[in-house]
């Protein structure tokens, strides 16, 4: 079990809020050292409530300032956009430990010190940092600048992402294992320049394992070698590559061509109300259930929600398609006012974008339990059907609650998700609108 420090440290500014997010982005805290001046010790932008998010901002609002309060201010990226205050605000912060530049790691708001002078707010640190948790090596692989900062809001390092994955395998490993992967990689960290890998490069671990896929159409064809993961360290492995983002295939290296799982993504445009999206996942389970499919239901780490059936490997990629594409123009022709089944952009305006297109043959979703490269450290979630209605955004599961919240559940959301044996029949076609 992770040990957490809980001190309290100053408030001396707020970033502006990316996303869906209202109020303010994190907060600038610092603490005082012993001749009185505010050094800066990073951000916390997780553990707000939508209630503590509008109180706390028009509280820092009445107390903004033009300049600094820190004796020497966050450079660079580190005060890009912040708006400074006076450093009155005392707030009471979990995190996992310090970076050796002496940042906050997987930071995590827990509330207001109303009765605490922020004069009083000094370091607490113990006189040794050092422990079991400075290891270079995480599940066997040995990783090379462990302390590389990929989440600069929360102080979260390679080494702590490497870790999350470690301690919630047996959670993630049944979605990604012997699938072909979509990689996001930000060796810089998120923020910085990010991009897409999924063929194999120079220099990538030999337990990230190869398999040789046909890809391109027409006379343009060829043999791309895409990579896969089979076990913990390879997955650890991708950590230390610096991906942020895995997305896998719907379908196994050793059975290409016949996809098990079906991906509804919905992607609402943002004037969309988050109670729409809830009640149109509920009304698709509903449609699915009809056709004789049980489907579950995660959260994207970004603006939507994955309905995800799974499948036996029976159909193949343009059977899945084509089975999808009707579905979703089944709910167009419904409610048009509401739903969009093309990508085009200019047609989603205030419209939920029914994206089928995750069911073709080489495109991938995002997994579940993986991380986004996004602000706050969000992570593609399951839920149950009966938490659905409590859950306030797609990205409102993060990298630093996570663990504590597969703890506290014991048992999969997705429970059965994986002995579910079930197919797309001619029956379901022509329910559909489809030619058996």
């Amino acid at each position: 079990m992770k040990c957490l420090n809980r001190p309290e440290f100053v408030i001396a500014g707020f970033t502006e809020p990316e996303g869906g997010r209202s109020g303010f982005g994190a907060l600038v805290l610092g603490v005082h050292e012993k001749d009185g001046t505010l050094r800066h010790v990073g951000r916390v932008g997780t553990g707000f409530t939508a209630a503590t998010l509008e109180d706390l901002h028009a509280r820092m609002k009445r107390i903004e300032r033009t300049s600094s309060p820190f004796e020497r201010p966050p450079k660079g990226r580190a005060a890009k956009g912040v708006h400074w205050v006076d450093p009155k605000l005392v707030a009471e912060v979990a995190f996992s430990g310090w970076t050796d530049d002496g940042i906050l790691r997987q930071s995590r708001f827990e509330g207001l010190r109303e009765d605490k002078p922020s004069r009083e707010v000094v370091l607490e640190r113990p006189a040794s940092s050092k422990s079991p948790a400075d290891s270079r090596e995480v599940a066997g692989v040995k990783l090379t600048h462990p302390e590389k900062i990929l989440y600069p809001d929360q102080g979260i390092t390679k080494r702590d992402l490497a870790r999350y994955y470690e301690s919630i395998a047996d959670w993630i490993l049944p979605h990604v294992v012997g699938r072909p992967l979509s990689l996001v990689r930000c060796p810089e960290g998120q923020g910085k320049t990010c991009f897409y890998q999924k063929h194999a490069h120079q220099g990538t671990p030999e337990v990230v394992r190869r398999v040789q896929i046909k890809e391109g159409t027409g006379t343009v064809e060829g043999v791309g070698t895409y990579l896969y993961i089979d076990d913990l360290p390879g997955l650890v492995s991708l950590a230390q590559m610096g991906v942020l983002e895995v997305h896998p295939w719907g379908s196994r290296v050793d059975t290409l061509e016949k996809p098990d799982r079906m991906t509804l993504d919905r992607d609402p445009a943002p004037d969309v109300p988050w109670s729409r999206m809830l009640e149109t996942a509920l009304t698709l389970r509903g449609r699915l259930r009809e056709l004789g499919l049980e489907s579950f239901v995660k959260t994207t780490g970004g603006k939507g929600l994955h309905i995800v059936a799974p499948l036996q490997a029976r159909q193949t990629w343009d059977e899945l398609k084509e089975f999808s594409r009707a579905i979703a123009e089944e709910f167009v022709r419904a409610a048009p006012q509401w739903f969009v089944a093309t990508m085009t952009k200019s047609k989603r305006t205030g419209k939920i974008f029914l994206d089928f297109f995750r069911n073709t043959r080489g495109a991938t979703a995002v997994a579940a339990y993986s991380t986004r490269s996004r602000p706050g450290a969000p992570v593609s979630i399951p839920v149950s059907w009966e938490e659905l209605p409590r859950v306030t955004s797609g990205d409102q599961f993060t990298l630093a609650t996570v663990p504590a919240r597969l703890e506290r559940l014991g048992a999969d959301p997705w429970k059965g998700f994986l002995q579910v044996r079930q197919s797309i029949t001619a029956s379901m076609r022509r329910s559909v609108g489809m030619k058996s």
